[in-house]
This record gives structure tokens, sequence and C-alpha cells, in this order.
């Protein structure tokens, strides 16, 4: 399993979007110049972030986007689900019935009536990420970023090269 680059570009950007006063916003033209992206390719992300609503579009000449819920309530697996769906990880295809050494005709009960306990091993696993990353909010990142890792001064230009760009 992997996740697409499109949930590191959508937490590193709602990041930024933190600090964005409300009833304002940011276009996605900054937000992919910031984060050198493509600005089509971060479009595609953020329709997928609107329809999941943890952004919403400000519509006209001074639109962009702004969050669309407080950062305390938008979890990284919100994130997650939002750019990559919510299919399971894991899709069972049930080759166990594929065995050369088995009756097609009459397959063993240990074949039709329980589960694969691979396919359980894998559901649990991705259940645990995904309790995990649910106690991870864009609010506690930007606390840890913002006080624990960026130097003031970085913290600073960040806030003034986002601030000349808020509509």
């Amino acid at each position: 399993m992997k996740f697409s680059v499109g949930v590191e570009y959508a937490i590193h950007c709602l990041l930024y979007m933190v600090n964005i006063e409300e009833g304002k916003s940011i276009g996605i033209k900054d937000l992919a110049a910031f984060q050198g992206v493509s600005e089509t390719y971060l479009s595609k992300v953020y329709t997928k972030l609107g329809k999941s609503g943890i952004v919403k579009s400000v519509p006209g000449a001074k639109g962009g986007y702004e969050l669309a819920r407080e950062a305390n309530e938008i979890t990284f697996w919100d994130i997650v689900e939002a750019v990559e769906g919510n299919e399971p990880f894991f899709q069972c295809a049930e080759i166990r019935q594929n065995n050369i050494l088995l009756d097609k005709n009459n397959l063993p009960e240990s074949h039709t009536k329980c589960p694969c306990l691979i396919s359980v091993v894998m559901l649990e696993a991705e259940q645990e990420m995904k309790k995990y990353l649910s106690t991870k909010t864009l609010e506690w990142l930007h606390s840890e970023v913002y006080n624990n890792i960026l130097t003031q001064d970085t913290v600073d230009e960040t806030n003034n090269w986002f601030k000349n760009r808020i509509k």
C-alpha cells in the first residue's frame, strides 16, 4: 500500500491554510507555487478536498480556498480518505479457492464459510492505521511545526509570503 503524493501535498497546503483568518482565502496558483507543484495537479487534489468538506471554494476575482472546518476537526485520515478514496487498501480476491488440489465443485467449508485469515489480518492493520491517523489533526501538526520545528525567521517569512497573497 502506498499513498499518492497528493496526500502529502494536501497536508502541506492545508497546514499553511491554518493561519488564514476566517473569511479570507488563498488561490491554488499561490499554493502550487509555494509547494513547487503543478497548478493543474493541485486543483484536482483540492477538488477532492472540497467534495469531502475539508476546504470550500470562494468564488469570484478574490476567490480561492479556505478551510471548511476548524483545524482541530480535520484529521490526517480525513485527508487520506478525501484524496485516496474510501475503498479498503487490501482487496481479497479469494485466491485460496484457486488451489489446484481442491475440487472446485465441492470446496471445503474452510474455503467457503470462514473469512480468509489473510484478509482479516490486512483489514485489522488498516483499521489500526486509520485509528492512529484519526488522532492526528491539522491543529496538532500546526502546533508541532510552528512551535517546535521551524525557526522564528522561517515562521515569519512563511507568514509574510502567505499574508501578501491572501484575498
